[in-house]
Formats: C-alpha cells, sequence, structure tokens
C-alpha cells in the first residue's frame, strides 16, 4: 500500500523544466584574481581599470583601454591603422602566418599588435603607442617597428613628447630578421628624438620580454613599470634551465627590477597618468 497520494490531475501538474534553464546564468559574471585569488565580481573588477579592489593585483588590459586611461577623456586619434604584413618569409609553423594574421585581426578588430596615437595629457599634446598583447603575443614585426618609427617621427615634427606602452613577448619569430632589424630602427629614430631634446617615457607593462626589453622599452629618459609586472630578455625558466640554478624570489618583476637599479620607478596603474603628467611638465616646462 502506497504511503502517499497524489490527487492532483495530470493536467494540473507543473510544466517540465529543462536542467539548462535551471542553472543561474552567473557565467562570466566573476573572476578569479591572480594575486589573492579571491573570487571578484567583474564589474568591480573593469571599473577598476582590472587592478583588484582587494589586493591591488594588476590583471592585464588591451590597448584601446590602456590609451583611455592614460588619454583626456579617453579620446585619441589614430594613426598608420591600415598597415598590415606582407608576410615576407611566407613563414609556416603550425599554420601559415598569413592565416594567423588573418585570425588575430578578426579577434582583435587590428591589423597588428600596436596602436599609434596622438592625445592629450592633462591637456599636453603627446604621441601614444599602445602594444596590443592579444595580438601574437605582442610581438614585434615589421608593421609594429614602422607605426612606433612613425610616431617618434612626428614626435619631432610636431615638438611633441612620447609615451610607448610595452606589453610584448619579444620579436616575433613569423617575421625573422626582419623583426629583428625593428630593434635597431627604433633605436636609431630615438636617438633622433633625443637629439630633437624631447622627452620619451616608456611605461612597461606586464610581460615586457625578449627584444622588446632589448631595444625601445629600456631606452626611455623616464622607464617607469606597473607593479608584478614581467620584464626581461629571456624567460626565468629558459635562465634557470640553462644556468641550473634556482633563481631568486621575485625574479624580472618590475620591484626586482627596480631595486637593482633597472627601472625609474614602479607606479600603479591608477596613478600613471598623473605621474607621467608630472614627468613631462618636469621635462617640458
Amino acid at each position: 500500500m502506497s504511503w502517499f497520494k497524489n490527487d492532483k490531475p495530470p493536467e494540473e501538474k507543473l510544466p517540465k523544466i529543462e536542467d539548462a534553464d535551471r542553472r543561474v546564468r552567473t557565467e562570466g559574471l566573476w573572476q578569479k584574481c591572480g594575486g589573492c585569488r579571491q573570487i571578484i565580481w567583474k564589474k568591480d573588477l573593469e571599473t577598476n581599470w582590472n587592478v583588484c579592489p582587494k589586493c591591488g593585483a594588476h590583471a592585464r588590459i588591451d590597448a584601446a583601454a590602456r590609451l583611455r586611461l592614460l588619454l583626456d577623456g579617453g579620446r585619441y586619434v589614430g594613426f598608420d591603422a591600415g598597415l598590415s604584413s606582407s608576410d615576407p618569409l611566407e613563414f609556416v609553423d603550425s599554420k601559415p602566418y598569413h592565416a594567423r594574421l588573418a585570425a588575430m585581426q578578426q579577434t582583435t578588430s587590428l591589423r597588428d599588435a600596436l596602436i599609434a596615437a596622438e592625445g592629450r595629457i592633462d591637456g599636453r599634446t603627446v604621441q601614444a603607442c599602445s602594444m596590443e598583447n592579444k595580438f601574437i603575443g605582442g610581438s614585434m614585426g615589421s608593421v609594429v617597428g614602422e607605426m612606433i618609427t612613425r610616431s617618434i617621427e612626428r614626435a619631432v615634427e610636431r615638438r611633441t613628447p612620447l609615451v610607448i606602452v610595452s606589453a610584448s613577448g619579444g620579436a616575433r619569430m613569423q617575421e625573422g630578421a626582419v623583426s629583428l632589424m625593428q630593434m635597431a630602427k627604433i633605436s636609431a629614430a630615438l636617438m633622433r628624438l633625443d637629439e630633437a631634446r624631447l622627452p620619451y617615457i616608456s611605461v612597461l607593462t606586464d610581460p615586457t620580454t625578449g627584444g622588446v626589453t632589448a631595444s625601445f622599452a629600456m631606452l626611455g629618459d623616464l622607464n617607469i613599470a606597473e607593479p608584478g609586472a614581467l620584464i626581461g630578455f629571456a624567460g626565468p625558466r629558459v635562465i634557470e634551465q640553462t644556468i641550473r640554478q634556482k633563481l631568486p624570489e621575485g625574479f624580472q618583476r618590475a620591484e626586482f627590477l627596480l631595486k637593482h637599479g633597472m627601472l625609474d620607478a614602479v607606479v600603479p596603474r591608477l596613478e600613471l597618468k598623473p605621474y607621467i603628467s608630472r614627468a613631462l611638465r618636469f621635462f617640458m616646462d
């Protein structure tokens, strides 16, 4: 004999709810902080420019967001946005280089790994370059080198300071020696900027490595970095495997480089704009 009896007719039963509809739609609304490992409401993180409100850890932001952060009103005029690599070596690894470029261009809506712009910082006109790490690791190829060089030439022509924000894995292997040539090309252009007695401020963010570190990222009149940024030439794992020694705690992080004289300052992201503005007043006024 049944202990329970359902007197409700079948037609009055509640409609069946699919499992997918039972789930609370929270996917993508939370993000784990890479520093304190706390779960952060993603909207709070974005409002704070991807700086953890609990521990201050700096997550990465894209090139366009960087310019919006630094330039007055987030407004700027872009240059050379139509430049694209011609795949000079017809390079193929796991996929053809031209296919990789096309995929990155569709994903990021950029033609290459840099935005070159002119804007204002506290009313002062500057030439600004911001690297996009999501575009083949922010690697420097012929287009990035050309865009930075043209920005330097505009700075000389228009008598404006230059600010470059680096976020890169280094020279782009798919362009071989052509990418390595950009190191000398940009360095020579920066010498002309120096001869014109115009300041160049280099901002190093996570990560800044390889040929970018070995050239323009470390050639600023003022070299500043964000907290915790990975900065170096070869990666720490490669160095450990080469010298067969354990590296010091915090090796190649911004604070380590500041302590050992490789940087002028480590500045939190939300303080970057006023810091750069004060530096430009010192250089230009």
